[in-house]
């Protein structure tokens, strides 16, 4: 009962990302004019339906997996001047555009609110181990933010995550120590801290410690003897440093998929709507203040996935509009409706595919 708590939590989600793009054009349509037939969240047969004074059908359908904003004369030609295609193209670009801002402008202000309440990828310096080495306490404080470690900027996106810049540190510490060169020495590494608004450096040591677990083996780590946590940023803090994560979120997409198509990345690593929504489930499961974490990301996913020129997406409709500004005339409608289509069905044959192929291989 738990998990299909945490199902239907992530599905809720979902739904609500596919609502804020959706109603990123419901907005920009209204505001220029725009005559909007249908605003559905889900596709296949309608279990809500109303129709407001505006002429405008309200809908949740059974299949919750997407939605739509539909306009009059959107796939086709019309003769209303109220129609989509009969809009001036920088106005179609604005309500195309609307759905990836909608999105990105949902990524930055979860961005804000996951910074200013548990933080993510900067850490603070919360406890100093002296038992390790006094030393410590010449070099760090409690309260310290750490900027750089061997050189490597923390940053998820743009550098190294703090994980990932220790575990490569204690790697070339356990090559370091095993070197019988090395004997008698300590494997040693800069840092560049924050403390009291000020960035300063520091030399740190990496020691090897061997400790007895409680079946009487020994064990050997690496430490460098700190306690460290997310830091937690200010309110003003956390909306200047927000702008700068949902770009990195958006770039980690981004950087994914070039990796997909270079080959880098299997297909098997990716997954669709059913992958997105057992994953979402699973870590809200692990830890619920990870939601903070993953609306972000799935926003900032999904404004980078709509942007892609490719047919059926809000990116294609774009080049296709303009194109027509260029050319002061449409390329021919229903040669755009069938390469739209063809996209379409491309698209769910692939999210349906790398859905099966996540969860078989």
């Amino acid at each position: 009962m738990i998990t299909v708590l945490y199902i239907l939590l992530a599905l809720c989600i979902l739904l609500f990302m596919v609502l804020v793009h959706e109603f990123g054009h419901y907005i920009a349509g209204r505001i220029l004019k725009f005559k909007i037939t249908e605003f559905s969240i889900g596709f296949g047969k309608a279990i809500f339906s109303r129709t407001n004074k505006r002429g405008e059908k309200i809908s949740l359908r059974i299949i919750p997996l997407g939605g739509y904003c539909a306009f009059e004369g959107e796939d086709e030609d019309n003769t209303s001047p109220t129609a989509f295609n009969n809009q001036k193209p920088w106005k179609r670009i604005i309500v195309l555009l609307a759905g990836v801002a909608a999105n990105f402008i949902c990524a930055i202000l979860f961005s804000w609110i996951l910074l200013s309440t548990i933080g993510y990828d900067v850490m603070d310096i919360k406890k100093v181990d002296t038992s390790i080495s006094a030393s410590y306490s010449n070099n760090f404080q409690e309260g310290d933010t750490i900027l750089e470690i061997d050189g490597d900027e923390i940053d998820f996106a743009f550098g190294k995550s703090y994980t990932t810049a220790v575990t490569e540190l204690k790697e070339e510490a356990e090559k370091f120590y095993k070197d019988d060169k090395n004997e008698g020495k300590s494997f040693q590494f800069d840092m560049k801290l924050r403390r009291d608004g000020k960035k300063i450096n520091v030399k740190a040591t990496m020691y090897e410690v061997v400790s007895t677990n409680d079946d009487g083996e020994q064990e050997t780590d690496y430490l460098v003897g700190i306690t460290v946590d997310r830091h937690v940023y200010s309110f003003f803090g956390g909306f200047a440093r927000a702008f700068e994560v949902a770009f990195g979120f958006a770039w980690v997409v981004l950087k994914s998929l070039w990796q997909l198509i270079t080959l880098q990345l299997s297909i098997k690593d990716i997954g669709g709507p059913v992958t997105t929504i057992s994953t979402i489930a699973e870590y809200t499961k692990i830890n619920f203040a990870n939601v903070l974490i993953l609306i972000p990301l799935i926003s900032a996913n999904l404004a980078v996935f709509n942007f892609l020129p490719f047919p059926a997406l809000d990116g294609s409709k774009i080049v296709f509009t303009t194109i027509e500004w260029i050319r002061r005339k449409p390329i021919n409608r229903n040669v755009e409706a069938i390469i739209h289509f063809v996209g379409l069905i491309i698209l769910f044959a692939f999210v349906i595919i790398v859905d099966i192929l996540h969860f078989v291989l």
